[in-house]
């Protein structure tokens, strides 16, 4: 089968889609149709959002699908229509087995971690959050079970300790649209092997919210800088601050490191040592680098310091 004669439909909404949907169609692949989420009205204009893959696939001259319900009869229908081979699935809705089962290949995902670990919404926070030194991508066939299909292909990088969410987000996107032609031209051309995914190394990978995001001063100090960096530039660590007047604000916090000297104090409190910035974890302090008060811009600990007084962290 020629990659012309395989027809396609794509699945999928944010940045991280956009460079394997890319790829498939810099590369010739027939991508019949691209399916996303409903345009949004957000920000103070109520201005209509789009996705970054819709944005793409408007650009590039590809019909797009928005359905609100996946399991609409107008939906499935037009889907049903198109009669395409092969689905695949990035950074999406959980689809239903009336759309996933549909193709005559099946549907694929790439999902940003080395299954079974990270099973989720976020796996790459999640990653970062709990200290690995190393992730990856999988592609797999999807089945009932979110994330628990039989594994294509997978693809491994290492976790650095400058690397933050936003850097390896940006590796994987890179490799993950690589992989994504490799798996499709595996199935072209009949070389495609699967593999179940093994039992007991599973982790998950829930959704984050904000208080998922709060800061624990009285955890160890590389539990802190993990969680930072996990959460860092988005959706951003955050803790509660007190200034000499006694003034309280929320602070983003986007860049720490484990401080070499020694400071006295209890977990959240706060030393300023020449132009620098620290607080007291549960066992050694931190470095604060890069953070932003609630209404101000992102700046550094020295910029910051020029302004503000601060005395204390504290945690709800």
């Amino acid at each position: 089968m020629d990659k012309k004669d395989l027809k396609i439909v794509f699945f999928g909404t944010p940045e991280f889609a956009v460079k394997s949907l890319d790829a498939l169609v810099s590369n010739g692949y027939n991508v019949k149709a691209v399916v996303t989420m409903p345009d949004k009205i957000a920000g103070r204009g109520h201005k209509l959002i789009q996705s970054d893959v819709k944005k793409y696939a408007v650009e590039a001259g590809l019909p797009v699908l928005q359905p609100e319900k996946l399991k609409s009869p107008e939906f499935v229908e037009t889907l049903q229509q198109i009669n395409a081979d092969l689905f695949i699935v990035i950074a999406f809705r959980m689809l239903p087995e009336v759309v996933w089962a549909m193709p005559r290949l099946g549907t694929f995902n790439l999902h940003g971690s080395l299954l079974p670990k990270y099973r989720g919404a976020a796996p790459i926070n999640r990653a970062i959050m709990n200290g690995e030194k190393e992730t990856g991508i999988t592609t797999f066939f999807l089945k009932h079970e979110i994330d628990t299909g039989d594994m294509i292909e997978q693809r491994k990088i290492e976790i650095l300790p400058e690397d933050n969410a936003g850097t390896i987000h940006d590796r994987l996107m890179d490799i993950g649209a690589e992989c994504v032609v490799h798996t499709v031209d595996s199935i072209i051309d009949g070389t495609l092997t699967t593999i179940p995914q093994p039992e007991g190394d599973f982790i998950p990978a829930p959704k984050i919210f904000k208080e998922d995001c709060e800061i624990d001063w009285s955890k160890g100090a590389e539990e802190i800088f993990n969680h930072v960096r996990g959460l860092s530039p988005y959706p951003a660590a955050w803790s509660t601050m007190i200034d000499k007047n006694g003034r309280t604000f929320d602070v983003k916090i986007f860049e720490t490191s484990v401080a070499s000297l020694e400071l006295a104090g209890s977990p959240g409190d706060i030393h300023v040592v020449g132009k620098k910035l620290y607080v007291i974890a549960g066992d050694k302090a931190i470095e604060i680098k890069s953070l932003q008060p609630a209404g101000k811009k992102r700046m550094d600990a020295s910029s910051f310091l020029l302004g503000y007084h601060p005395e204390r962290f504290i945690m709800g």
